[in-house]
């Protein structure tokens, strides 16, 4: 396989068109063109849908990107290492976080990173949905409670719990039992929830039934905490972006939700070797 040609398919499969990819490598838009008509000869299949107002793969182009822009990636770290003679964490390291954790912890953890490691352009999207690394060009992806994946490998980096949080001034009812159909209490809960949800507490005293009302339904639980900070009611909310509002007593916590902890865990493609800069930003995730 020319090797050239696959580095230059790879670049515009992740740039998503020929003019991107050319305006990104700075070359011209016809030898792109060229070294991909060339790859897609040699292999006798077409890797790209020219017919379509946008860049679309067709699923040889899509299978080949896939299994291909990992070890691609390795080479060039490997190339840099060799070449400057050290294994210094360098390139662009992309990582899918979720939201809170994205705005709670990883800011700090980020600007000490890059100022660590200045060879290292840092990119973190803060995202809920399930990502793909390999489709959706992830170096690292960080999730909650994750299900197992064969394609996938990791290892478990925070534990967390949800707390029932509530503005200090609203009085709360627990109810007598989960056969209560009283639905007074006024909440706030994530997108999805169930209306009727039944929400286990484990407080100083015991275990306590909560039937809330959900009233007001968020996709992010930053905007869950604001919403019971403004007085729209309870909500379970991470014990990590609530916990500066308790302590400064713009929030009380009324026990913890039962069951198992969450679970924070890193994960990358398994077919990939962990690269030096994946393996330092994991360090400095463990030092947090």
């Amino acid at each position: 396989m020319d090797l050239p040609a696959l580095v230059v398919f790879n670049l515009v499969a992740t740039h998503g068109g020929f003019g991107r990819a050319s305006r990104a490598s700075g070359k011209p838009k016809a030898t792109l063109s060229r070294k991909v008509s060339e790859l897609e000869a040699s292999l006798g299949v077409r890797l790209i849908d020219r017919g379509s107002r946008t860049l679309r793969l067709t699923d040889e182009g899509r299978a080949l990107h896939e299994r291909t822009i990992g070890p691609l990636a390795e080479i060039g770290d490997a190339e840099h290492a060799v070449g400057s003679g050290s294994s210094v964490p360098s390139g662009t390291l992309r990582i899918s976080a979720p939201v809170v954790l994205a705005h709670v912890l990883l800011p700090k953890v980020a600007a000490a990173f890059v100022a660590e490691y200045p060879q290292v352009d840092l990119e973190i999207v803060a995202e809920d949905r399930k990502v793909d690394p390999v489709e959706d060009n992830y170096d690292l992806v960080i999730r909650i409670d994750p299900n197992p994946d064969e394609r996938l490998v990791g290892r478990r980096i925070l534990e967390d719990e949800r707390l029932l949080v509530a503005p200090p001034e609203l009085p709360v009812a627990f109810s007598a039992g989960e056969g209560d159909c009283d639905r007074t209490q006024p909440a706030v809960a994530r997108t999805g929830t169930p209306a009727d949800i039944v929400w286990r507490i484990r407080g100083y005293d015991g275990l306590h039934i909560l039937r809330p009302h959900v009233r007001l339904r968020f996709s992010s639980f930053l905007m869950v905490r604001d919403a019971v900070l403004a007085g729209a009611g309870v909500a379970l909310a991470p014990k990590m972006l609530v916990t500066d509002d308790i302590e400064a007593g713009r929030l009380v916590s009324l026990g913890v939700a039962d069951g198992p902890k969450v679970e924070i865990w890193t994960l990358q493609n398994s077919r990939r070797l962990s690269s030096s800069k994946i393996r330092a930003f994991l360090e400095a995730l463990e030092r947090s």
